[in-house]
């Protein structure tokens, strides 16, 4: 060989071992992860805009829930588990609110993964520990996914594409996942509330071993900001704030978390709830009932400015509230028998004489986002669109979607024609002022579930809209463990509900509305829907390889679900009615995304607290 060419063999062969050295070099650590790719805080960032890094501890804030709980176990998907979750536990990197699906260093300090998202590593803070001093591991983590997926049938639906876990370092845990191009699995397997291992395999103070496949009520041991001081089951949980808690001075923590005391009283009556309320035994009610805000907030204490009464903007989150309808029941499998049921839906009317005109109408799962879908497909979302094309009903390419809109004699009576219409095309007819099944004579009837008075005048009059059709409405109130397990089996015909989502959805849809969830009991496709054209745009959206892409799919799921009319949409507020005694005060800038922002950035001010009185 001459020495030319033996000096070409060895530029090769450094060629290719600098380009093997380069290609094994692991990805970077970064301080951020976030779904829209744009992070507004940097590296070395010392807090977030929307709090006061100064804010005073100290005081009691005492808030109302409605309902009750029998565990502190909120792995399990039985029970009424104690919402106390986000105050016991920390996740490994945390949202922020002023970002869309923009987390930080929580139990990690770091986070790094390969560009085709086939798996994340996040690196455990050295400073990282439990309530009693012991440090938080890699095998915390392990531990805590694996008793998810083993106890919790929903979430080991959720973590399906985990295929492990490991300790890949001291102070590193890994996640691979099944295919690589989900760009929200590396984001999503760090929001997991991390549970300590050594307790939970530990015993009690009567030397009895904890189980953590069974509900228990001995409070359990955390990492986060505050830890159950006492409780009485089912009524009352008192938490306390950490004072050395380990992750006060983390950037996304600075100025948060500012009382010394939260405590949650738990009520089953809402009226009882409000009384206690007035009476000055809580001090903040979010108020979701139009009807109450107008007319029950009319006492000396607001009168004399007290009680301040304040909406807030919502904007991290949408919420397609509806009539649910039950497709396992073949009832309402034929579409223009659910497009009927819709037409005698009347919201203007409801909205008048029920809600104080408060509420818009529901046209969307995804209302006032910009995931909403709107007038006809274009572009991107045409073109995906295209590929379910011979799955979707024709309208999809034609017709925007219009909730139907009522309010007044000739739109109920043109409503009323065009649901005869479609409920004789569907094989149905009236026979003595009752709309029955002509092959078997049966008539029409729908049971709506209830689990208490909140939509009960909502119902009644729906009942009397149907009444005008010839559907027998009958409506039907049971308590809440009834209800829940009713709704967990399936063993409904319609309900009222709601499917709240994210402005970045994503894995959470094949749980909300893919074929799979549909036969798994106490998945979220309350629903039962099964359609393939829905499955393939909720991959659509989960491998979206950017924003654009994302959006563009979800308005595409968006406008498939409305056409199919498959739950009957009702009404939604873009804003948080609250209402609290004059005891506390808040950064001047709240977060874009967190609505109220209560009690996470206020604080207890002392001088208001005085000002005010006692309690």
């Amino acid at each position: 060989m001459t020495p030319f060419l033996r000096g070409l063999v060895a530029l090769a062969a450094g060629l290719l071992v600098a380009s093997g050295a380069q290609a094994s070099e692991p990805p970077p650590w970064r301080h951020a992860l976030s779904l829209t790719g744009e992070i507004r805080y940097p590296p070395g960032f010392t807090q977030t805009d929307y709090v006061n890094p100064q804010a005073p501890k100290g005081g009691v804030v005492r808030q109302s829930i409605t309902g009750s709980f029998d565990s502190f176990n909120h792995v399990l998907p039985r029970g009424a588990a104690a919402p106390v979750t986000g105050l016991l536990y920390m996740p490994l990197f945390d949202d922020t609110m002023d970002e869309i699906s923009t987390a930080y260093g929580a139990i990690a300090d770091a986070v790094r993964h390969p560009d085709d998202y086939s798996s994340v590593t996040y690196r455990i803070n050295p400073n990282a520990r439990w309530h009693d001093g012991q440090p938080i591991t890699p095998e915390d983590v392990i531990w805590t996914m694996a008793k998810l997926k083993e106890l919790n049938p929903r979430q080991s639906f959720y973590y399906r594409n985990v295929v492990s876990v490991e300790k890949t370092a001291e102070r590193e845990v890994t996640f691979t996942f099944d295919a690589p191009g989900n760009r929200e699995k590396p984001q999503i397997v760090g929001q997991i509330r991390v549970l300590p291992r050594h307790w939970w395999e530990g015993t009690d103070a009567q030397g009895r071993r904890r189980d953590i496949s069974q509900t228990t009520l001995e409070p359990p041991l955390g990492s986060g900001p505050y830890r159950v001081r006492s409780f009485e089951p089912g009524r009352t949980i008192v938490m306390e704030r950490v004072a050395d808690w380990w992750a006060r001075d983390l950037p996304v923590y600075v100025g948060k978390h500012n009382f010394d005391e939260q405590r949650f009283e738990f009520f089953r009556d809402s009226t009882v709830q409000l009384e206690a309320f007035k009476a000055d035994q809580v001090d903040f009610r979010f108020e979701n009932t139009a009807r109450i805000w107008a007319t029950q907030y009319d006492f000396p204490a607001v009168r004399d400015g007290r009680v301040i009464q304040e909406t807030f903007p919502e904007r991290a989150s949408t919420n397609m509230q509806a009539v649910i309808l039950n497709l396992r029941q073949q009832k309402f499998q034929d579409v223009r028998v659910r497009r009927a049921l819709t037409l005698m839906f009347d919201f203007e009317t409801m909205n008048a004489n029920l809600m104080f005109g408060a509420y818009k109408r529901t046209d969307s799962y995804f209302v006032g986002t910009e995931l909403a879908s709107r007038d006809l497909p274009t572009g991107e979302e045409l073109a995906i669109l295209e590929t379910v094309r011979a799955d979707v009903p024709p309208e999809v390419f034609t017709e925007p979607y219009r909730a139907p809109a009522g309010g007044t004699p000739d739109a109920q009576r043109t409503n009323l024609r065009e649901a005869l219409r479609l409920m004789r095309e569907a094989g149905y007819e009236v026979r003595n002022r009752r709309m029955v099944n002509p092959a078997t004579g049966e008539p029409l009837r729908i049971e709506l579930l209830l689990n208490g008075p909140s939509f009960e005048r909502h119902a009644l009059a729906f009942k009397a809209s149907l009444d005008r059709l010839g559907v027998e409405l009958t409506i039907r109130v049971v308590d809440s463990s009834q209800y829940v397990n009713r709704v967990r089996e399936f063993g409904f015909e319609a309900i009222f509900g709601s499917y709240p989502q994210s402005l970045s959805p994503g894995n959470e849809q094949r749980d909300f509305f893919g074929t799979e969830a549909a036969g798994r009991q106490g998945s979220f496709n309350r629903a039962g829907i099964r359609n393939p054209a829905i499955d393939r745009i909720i991959d659509r959206i989960i491998f979206a390889k950017n924003r654009a892409e994302l959006v563009a799919a979800t308005r595409a799921m968006d406008r498939v679900l409305l056409h199919n009319h498959y739950m009957i949409p009702t009404w939604y507020s873009a804003e948080e009615r609250t209402a609290r005694w004059n005891r506390f005060s808040r950064p001047e800038r709240l977060p874009t995304y967190g609505g109220a922002a209560f009690p996470t950035v206020w604080w207890w001010d002392r001088a208001k607290a005085e000002a005010l009185g006692s309690r």
